[in-house]
């Protein structure tokens, strides 16, 4: 099974491009980010022809996630995050598909620093950690998937001195990330690509995309139960090439039917570690 994650940057002026990709790569599960399109402007119709299912939680001009699948029906079991019943960004939706349950997110930007969108950004990841823990306590096959929106070490990030004061990159959000990935998660992409430089982002401008001026912020966690069955997780960088494409490539993973035995690679442990 290939499950991928892929901030469209907007769901109907780049839905060309993401049934484009649909149609050359078939994945099973989608979650997808900023939608940037209420409920009612979700592009139900031409996903249900490209064969996939769908729920959403949409939002005007902003935010916005969804998760598609042609895999199996797709049974909602949240929308948003507990925590702040005040909280009305479009974020989060979790869903049960194919007996794995799939948690999409759009992690907050918080830019700029400090400021109260960087304490909101704090925040949510903290209410994330929180829901994250019933999550692995409950031993069920778990994907948390989607831009998160921190670039986890140095290696994640081009130039990374040129990031130090950004919210991307901020101390706290980074110990945040490994608070998460203590609870038991695997970072599906590390873990295959211990050593490589690999993104998932290149922005618009200085011609980042053609320098592979990137950044890794979009990221495929798993649950203990789905570790076992990692065989693959790769960038699809190619899409980011594409025209009028989204600024962030889709990552994937694929899940073999059974537990798999993988060579413990010794750099990929130390991944986990590596605060700085």
């Amino acid at each position: 099974m290939r499950i991928a994650t892929y901030n469209v940057n907007g769901v109907n002026g780049r839905l060309p491009v993401l049934l484009r990709w649909l149609a050359e790569t078939a994945p099973d599960i989608v979650c997808l980010q900023e939608l940037k399109a209420p409920d009612e402007r979700f592009p139900e119709a031409a996903l249900r022809e490209a064969g996939y299912d769908a729920v959403w939680h949409g939002q005007k001009s902003w935010n916005g996630v969804a998760i598609l699948s042609r895999a199996g029906t797709i049974h909602e079991t949240r929308r948003g995050l507990p925590g702040d019943p005040d909280d009305t960004h479009s974020r989060y939706v979790e869903a049960a598909v194919n007996g794995i349950l799939i948690g999409g997110l759009y992690l907050p930007n918080g830019n700029p620093r400090p400021g109260p969108k960087f304490d909101y950004k704090l925040n949510w990841f903290d209410r994330l950690i929180d829901h994250a823990a019933g999550l692995i306590e409950s031993g069920l096959p778990v994907i948390l998937a989607g831009d998160f929106n921190v670039m986890p070490t140095e290696r994640d990030v081009y130039k990374p001195e040129r990031w130090l004061d950004d919210a991307l990159f901020a101390p706290e959000v980074r110990a945040a990330y490994f608070r998460l990935l203590d609870q038991g998660w695997t970072d599906a992409l590390r873990t295959l690509h211990p050593d490589e430089t690999i993104y998932t982002f290149w922005d618009y401008f200085r011609n980042a995309y053609a320098r592979n001026a990137g950044l890794r912020i979009d990221h495929l966690l798993l649950s203990p139960a789905l570790t076992k069955r990692l065989v693959r997780a790769e960038v699809d960088s190619f899409v980011r090439g594409w025209e009028k494409t989204s600024d962030h490539a889709p990552v994937w993973i694929e899940l073999s039917d059974k537990p798999v035995r993988r060579p413990r690679k010794k750099a990929a442990a130390d991944c986990s570690v590596q605060r700085g």
